[in-house]
């Protein structure tokens, strides 16, 4: 879907107005319109994850906790592409910081379940079909090293023991999901909510330390906030594992027509064949 295919769904929806802007074009298409932000996605086969998004945010408003808000409770099929509609935050105040992250995540760390179903957070789900659309970008010998890797994983995350009690968990869980309004941190993008170890949500933070950049001092202000660090849990490497095994696959999808993916590809897997945990990745 490009951004010709988008407007013309939002125009089906009649949702074009003067002053409609492109906001984001990936999985979703976001278009901010006057006080509100729709969201287009690729394909209808999408619908059950876009009304799960909003059942997440009716949810969460329900439970107080500061997140999107629907503005139509609702999803649209409009031309084969679901549509949803949500109210604009106001702009924002400042960049989010970790320890904003934490605060957020402890409100949703408390929660009980939705009385509607939400999936596991399947991390390794896709990096088949990633590998695949890699076509021959990649060497076929680094494919199946993380074919293999993925296999290891999976059955090693299956036989975790879980220091805190699984739940609902935001399943993306960095500051770029954090929007800093006037009120306060507010949690955005909630696709990747599931029911699964509460882990997963703190891995992030601590591979991001690790790989990503992320000065020390604010890994730990996120776990001082939060209140515990996931490093402390014998489990942690293999969350990481899962990750990292991951972040590496969807990397190797854009290598066909960009020589950067193909770069970034080779430095992550080959960080992970010569076990360099430490390894600067480039977020991409």
């Amino acid at each position: 879907m490009d951004t010709s295919r988008a407007l013309d769904v939002l125009t089906a929806a009649r949702l074009h107005a003067p002053g409609a802007a492109l906001i984001a074009l990936g999985e979703n298409a976001v278009f901010g319109v006057g006080d509100l932000v729709v969201k287009i996605g690729r394909s209808d086969e999408l619908l059950p994850r876009a009304e799960r998004e909003l059942a997440i945010g009716a949810w969460l408003a329900d439970h107080g906790v500061p997140a999107v808000r629907p503005a139509e409770p609702e999803a649209r099929l409009v031309e084969g592409h679901p549509v949803t509609v949500w109210h604009r935050l106001p702009e924002a105040v400042r960049p989010a910081e970790p320890a904003d992250l934490a605060r957020l995540l402890r409100q949703v760390h408390a929660l009980p379940a939705p009385g509607f179903a939400l999936p596991r957070r399947e991390l390794l789900g896709g990096v088949e079909r990633w590998l695949r659309l890699a076509q021959d970008a990649i060497d076929p010998a680094d494919a199946a090293y993380l074919r293999a890797r993925r296999d290891g994983f999976a059955e090693a995350s299956a036989e975790l023991t879980p220091w805190l009690s699984p739940g609902p968990i935001h399943g993306d869980a960095l500051p770029r999901n954090v929007h800093i309004g006037p009120e306060g941190p507010v949690l955005v993008d909630l696709e990747t909510f599931s029911l699964d170890l509460r882990e997963h949500d703190l891995v992030v933070m601590a591979l991001s330390r690790d790989r990503y950049g992320l000065a020390p001092e604010a890994y730990d202000s996120f776990t001082r906030t939060y209140g515990w660090d996931v490093r402390e849990w014998e489990g942690c490497a293999v969350l990481r594992g899962a990750r990292e095994t991951a972040s590496c696959a969807w990397v190797a999808q854009h290598a066909v027509t960009n020589p950067r993916a193909r770069e970034e590809f080779v430095r992550r897997v080959n960080s992970l064949r010569d076990d360099e945990p430490e390894v600067r990745w480039h977020p991409f």
